[in-house]
């Protein structure tokens, strides 16, 4: 791919080690994100920590494709899991996203729904699925395709973890890649969405997420460092 890649975390733990690796790195800010622009594994890059919640990470995604000329974008970080099939530190790769706080079902939407583009999930790129399911593979590390689900919101109880699962099936929860996806799809752009798994989304997720989010983090930069030297 000869077009320029972004990366984007929400947190520093999810892009400061890929930062670490960049050639030539060069940083700029813009309105309230910094972006690093450089070379990582030999390839034209931007990343980005954009912060947490939808609003920042679509605000990080809207700068990437119209400032910097991004072809593709990839998000990356930790997420909790949904599935019993995903524990911590496996791996999640969206096939398409949603956001499970987008409601306007009371006037006859179903839940979910993104009014103007009338979608419920938002596809991801399928070769970038491909790629990243590759590299995971390679490193032997557990993972799983399937729905990753987004919102401003973090899911720590069995209530709100069976109110995903039943409305959407989704296998993973967190709080970015649903507002990246939908600037991509609006924007025409690439994006695949790779999560470490950090929790259960369960009564016990408070601590668990702060125990493994750095090594959950870690684990994923390992794997996207692999997917930019083969993209």
């Amino acid at each position: 791919m000869n077009k320029r890649i972004g990366i984007i975390g929400a947190m520093a733990c999810e892009v400061d080690p890929l930062i670490a690796q960049m050639e030539n790195a060069q940083e700029l800010t813009v309105g309230s994100i910094k972006f690093t622009q450089g070379l990582l594994c030999g390839k034209d890059t931007v990343i980005a920590q954009c912060g947490i919640g939808k609003v920042f990470a679509a605000m990080c995604a809207q700068t990437m494709i119209l400032h910097f000329g991004v072809g593709a974008i990839v998000n990356v970080g930790v997420a909790g899991s949904l599935c019993d099939a995903l524990r911590i530190g496996d791996i999640a790769v969206a096939t398409k996203t949603v956001q499970h706080d987008m409601d306007t079902s009371p006037i006859g939407d179903p839940v979910g729904l993104i009014s103007g583009i009338n979608l419920v999930y938002l596809p991801c790129s399928e070769r970038l699925c491909d790629l990243l399911a590759s590299c995971i593979e390679a490193q032997g590390v557990h993972y799983v395709r399937g729905t990753v689900a987004s919102g401003d919101v973090f899911i720590a109880s069995p209530a709100q973890r069976a109110r995903i699962t039943s409305n959407f099936d989704a296998v993973a929860c967190e709080m970015e890649g649903a507002a990246i996806c939908q600037v991509c799809y609006a924007n025409g752009v690439e994006v695949g969405i790779l999560r470490a798994i950090s929790d259960n989304c369960n009564d016990p997720s408070t601590m668990d997420y702060a125990t493994f989010r750095d090594s959950s983090a870690k684990v994923g930069c390992k794997i996207l460092l692999d997917f930019m030297s083969r993209i």
